[in-house]
């Protein structure tokens, strides 16, 4: 099973002490991490102020980082449509990524997700389709997607566990009857996110960890950095016999 470190997402600056922005920051955080267990990582690139960019010249910088400190790991960013709501503009920055990621995620539950993919298709880039709400689900599977993604990922944002997973189960069985052979990952954000993570480890899904999902640990106390947070999942993993 893949853990994938989710090293940034939207924090705002100063959310954490260890968030990382910068490429450097995100080189060095993506390091850690990798060390800790994760296998794959997935950044927001950001300008010099810390805001969200979609600018190629700033994915470049992030994914140059990141890749010289972590060689031969996947690298995955957003397509997120609130960091660029103007769906022509971001279209057109993706088109213009010079440095390609290794895959992006793209979430159905926006408007444009569908030219999205096809940009991202037509560049080489691997497609991680966010699976929100069951509209989410049937969106992807009529549009013949799915079997063009490297991967799905199962994101309910409801905050409590029973109504997140109830959503899961709806989605699931969605991509059941349509035969999605595609790697299926589960997350949870803030309060859901590690019963969600354990579920996964129970299914046998892919998951993810890191400070875009939770600053926290499964007590409660803070994180100290999103190594902390992967090293958490493989220990809960390996008591599971499903990470070795």
């Amino acid at each position: 099973m893949l853990i994938k470190a989710c090293l940034n997402g939207g924090r705002e600056p100063g959310a954490h002490p260890a968030l990382p922005l910068s490429p450097g920051e995100l080189a060095a955080a993506g390091r850690e991490a990798v060390d800790a267990g994760a296998g794959a990582l997935h950044i927001h690139p950001r300008r010099a102020d810390g805001s969200q960019s979609f600018e190629p010249d700033d994915v470049a910088a992030a994914l140059a980082a990141v890749r010289a400190a972590c060689p031969g790991v996947p690298v995955g960013v957003t397509t997120i449509a609130w960091a660029e709501p103007d769906l022509a503009r971001r279209l057109a920055l993706v088109r213009g990524w010079t440095s390609r990621p290794d895959f992006a995620s793209v979430n159905f539950c926006e408007d444009g997700a569908l030219e999205i993919c096809h940009v991202l298709l037509d560049n080489g880039i691997g497609i991680e389709a966010g699976l929100t709400l069951p509209n989410d689900a049937r969106l992807l599977i009529e549009s013949g997607l799915a079997g063009r993604c490297v991967r799905l990922l199962l994101e309910p944002d409801e905050p409590e566990t029973a109504a997140a997973l109830a959503t899961v189960a709806a989605i699931e069985a969605l991509l059941d009857t349509a035969s999605s052979q595609a790697p299926r990952l589960l997350h949870g954000m803030e309060a859901t996110t590690w019963p969600l993570l354990d579920e996964a480890l129970r299914r046998g899904y892919d998951t993810r960890i890191g400070l875009e999902d939770t600053l926290t640990l499964p007590d409660g106390s803070l994180a100290r950095d999103n190594a902390q947070l992967v090293a958490e999942a493989r220990v809960r993993a390996g008591r599971g016999g499903y990470f070795r």
